[in-house]
């Protein structure tokens, strides 16, 4: 077994002496987007810190918890924060609890994000569904040694986000009447926040929104051949030639008052899922 397997394994073995759930849906809750979990029928609540080998999240409004139970009719598994490269953790910690889920009976994952829209269309608030990525975190959470068990060596990324669950979101953001933007995020190592030329140089480059998360995630949940959905809300507008200071509490804010329309669309795409 490898050290990696032995950790999981550690992680796995805590978690089944707190909750009997078998989630078969993995949810990661971005900054400022927690309130999905009061739709949830919770079965089981623990702290990160109670989880060996889980890191403990630093940054403000992500409470550190897992919460076990059912949403729309389906056993899921929700992160009520997340981990970030900046906070000083490796990839392969930022990720671990991808590979949990996964272990667990995880095989469709959604991720939410707070992210910075440098569509020029875009505006605050809005919904981004993603359909493409690009790495410029300068890292790689499969660099290493390869457990064969768990996935590939050279993991295919032609769909990195499944096309079947992006229809679905289309369909339910199209049945409850909420605007959905389609683009491509781009994931930065952080913390700042980005200058005037980074900006122009990210949206030369393809992308329509930044952020500092979720495609670490993404790529190992591929790896081991789980289906991904993602959003990203527009908390800020990032165009260069109008660019304005942001804080904190403005994304979190931001975040918060488009929190109730990503909880519908999840939770429609929770409901329609079928395997």
């Amino acid at each position: 077994m490898s050290e990696l397997r032995q950790r999981m394994q550690e992680a796995v073995d805590y978690i089944r002496t707190r909750t009997a759930v078998t989630p078969s849906v993995g949810i990661i809750l971005g900054t400022g987007l927690g309130g999905l979990v009061e739709d949830v029928e919770i079965d089981a609540i623990i702290n990160y810190g109670d989880i060996p080998h889980f890191p403990i999240s630093t940054v403000e409004s992500h409470n550190g918890k897992l919460i076990f139970g059912t949403l729309s009719g389906k056993q899921v598994m929700v992160m009520q924060g997340r981990f970030h490269y900046y906070e000083g953790y490796s990839l392969g910690q930022v990720t671990f609890p991808v590979r949990i889920m996964h272990q667990l009976g995880v095989r469709t994952l959604l991720i939410s994000n707070a992210a910075g829209g440098m569509n020029p269309i875009y505006r605050r608030g809005d919904i981004m569904l993603i359909y493409d990525h690009i790495n410029l975190i300068g890292d790689n959470p499969l660099i290493g040694p390869n457990d064969d068990s768990l996935g590939p060596r050279f993991p295919d990324m032609s769909e990195a986000y499944s096309e079947t669950l992006i229809a679905q979101a289309e369909a339910v953001a199209l049945e409850e009447r909420i605007p959905l933007r389609k683009g491509v995020f781009v994931a930065v190592a952080g913390p700042n926040l980005e200058t005037r030329a980074e900006y122009r140089f990210l949206r030369i480059i393809g992308a329509d929104a930044v952020g500092m998360s979720t495609v670490p995630e993404n790529i190992v949940a591929i790896h081991m051949g789980i289906d991904v959905l993602a959003f990203s809300i527009i908390t800020d507008e990032c165009f260069p030639d109008a660019l304005e200071p942001v804080d904190v509490p403005a994304i979190i804010k931001a975040a918060n008052e488009t929190d109730p329309k990503l909880r519908t669309l999840m939770k429609g795409v929770i409901a329609r899922l079928q395997w």
